[in-house]
């Protein structure tokens, strides 16, 4: 992320200190056109288990910021905290906090998936001089701008138009525990998260493979290091 927000596909002061995740978004009615004879998504016009797509991605981040540093998936580089806080219909696979991951987890039959190659979220918990929330929205959208590159392959079919796929989301409540990913005191707050998603509807048994690549490049700061990448494959098993 960036110092006003966080890709948290969190760290970089662009997600967790810039989360640039967490951490795939959208599709209209013809995105996916090469896949969509395999590969069963919902769009971002839908309303997946009577809730708005956008509602579900504020959902995702709810969820990845409730977690403790110790045991959030973001930060976990095997898949063995995959099934933290995992409730209700929706599945959420995690981004990381930078670089490499290679993740193995067991969903249950029936679940969704949903997942974002690179995303970012602004709240006025780590951005104490934003003050409204078309300032969060500001922030969010000038995160998600430096995105240069998006990729995800399901059981090696390559996902087409994920810039087309990109959603904001409604500002939304969240809490913070202690230890967590922001290192801030504990509490709650609002915020408003942006990306790309994939929202695939629930797979078939046994073993897929999923990877995605998302890489952001923050103008200000790139004489000073490389861009933000986040590249991670999960093996998933679905019994």
């Amino acid at each position: 992320m960036s110092t006003s927000g966080r890709h948290i596909d969190l760290r970089w002061r662009i997600v967790p200190v810039a989360l640039v995740i967490l951490g795939l978004a959208f599709l209209i009615p013809n995105a996916f056109s090469q896949a969509q004879n395999t590969i069963d998504v919902f769009t971002t016009h839908s309303n997946p288990y009577n809730v708005t797509y956008g509602d579900w991605t504020a959902t995702w981040w709810r969820w990845a910021l409730s977690i403790p540093n110790d045991v959030n998936p973001v930060g976990d580089m095997t898949g063995q905290y995959c099934g933290q806080k995992q409730e209700g219909p929706v599945w959420f696979l995690a981004g990381t906090f930078g670089g490499k991951a290679e993740r193995s987890c067991t969903i249950p039959e029936g679940k969704a998936i949903l997942f974002s190659p690179i995303n970012a979220e602004c709240s006025y918990a780590e951005n104490t001089d934003l003050k409204s929330e078309s300032e969060l929205r500001n922030c969010a959208k000038s995160i998600q701008d430096q995105v240069t590159q998006m990729e995800v392959t399901v059981d090696g079919t390559k996902l087409q138009d994920l810039p087309k796929n990109r959603i904001q989301s409604s500002i939304f409540d969240f809490e913070l525990p202690k230890e967590n990913v922001f290192g801030l005191p504990a509490g709650t707050s609002k915020a408003v998260s942006d990306g790309s998603w994939v929202f695939l509807k629930p797979m078939s048994r046994g073993n897929h493979t999923i990877h995605s690549v998302g890489v952001a490049v923050d103008p200000t700061t790139t004489a000073k290091g490389p861009p933000f990448t986040s590249d991670i494959t999960y093996h998933l098993t679905i019994k």
